[in-house]
């Protein structure tokens, strides 16, 4: 049987671990091709390997970068379908009077800019040639029901939803969808301490489980499975949504 994303072409940005490696070999999985970004290229490099993709080095805060990973899309593949724009990143969780310039500064280029160029890129790419693409931004339920210690860090998550939103009513009528998946927060990620504002261990993630209905918190496989629902032609009528991957924690 063929994959639910048989011949279509996909872009994940920091695929190299985390939800961005689970989205990428979900992807491949069910049969599409794709080039995954990651500023680490050693890691990115193996992690392609492994899962039969390829990589491009790139700085997602960056228009040459962008320019590039779709130009490899195009030349590797023949045209691009869906881009998931997975890379983000948060300072440690501390008062918000203790936010530095270079947090503030890190979160909205990383989290929101990038999403800004890629869809500055790739959306006449879209519709120069009449493709109806998809973007699935990860945005997070910090920026729907925000929590102390990273106020700025939930300020650039609620910006990456509004924006997906809005994008999502502008190009509707091309067939272009905009979608975020809103994760949880997930242990044994990159930044697992710095949400918590501590070592992320069974004692320190405790309270914050015990707010999730579920009783856990999310896993890479969890935001893989909702970004290929929402990439595939299941999803092809879903747009502008907010999906909270979080256990009922956003109720």
């Amino acid at each position: 049987m063929p994959g639910r994303l048989e011949g279509r072409v996909a872009i994940v940005t920091g695929a190299a671990s985390g939800f961005g490696k689970a989205i990428a070999t979900t992807f491949r999985r069910e049969g599409a091709n794709v080039v995954i970004t990651d500023l680490s290229e050693d890691t990115g490099n193996a992690v392609a390997k492994e899962i039969g993709a390829t990589f491009a080095r790139a700085d997602v805060t960056k228009r040459e970068d962008w320019e590039k990973v779709l130009q490899q899309a195009i030349d590797s593949f023949g045209r691009l379908d869906i881009v998931i724009n997975n890379a983000g990143t948060t300072y440690a969780n501390k008062p918000t009077e203790n936010v530095t310039d270079q947090d503030f500064d890190l979160v909205f280029n990383v989290n929101v800019k990038s999403i800004y160029l890629s869809t500055n890129v790739i959306l006449p790419y879209f519709i120069k040639n009449g493709i109806k693409g998809s973007f699935t931004n990860i945005a997070s339920t910090a920026g729907i029901r925000p929590r102390p210690g990273l106020a700025w860090y939930n300020a650039s998550k609620a910006a990456v939803i509004n924006a997906t939103r809005t994008m999502a009513v502008e190009y509707g009528p091309k067939g272009i969808r905009f979608n975020t998946v809103c994760p949880v927060f997930a242990s044994g990620t990159g930044l697992s301490s710095k949400f918590l504002g501590k070592d992320d261990n069974e004692a320190n993630r405790a309270g914050f489980v015990a707010t999730v209905p579920l009783g856990r918190g999310s896993t890479p496989n969890d935001i893989a499975n909702a970004c290929l629902y929402l990439s595939g032609d299941e999803g092809s009528f879903i747009t502008g949504v907010d999906l909270p991957v979080d256990g009922g924690r956003c109720v």
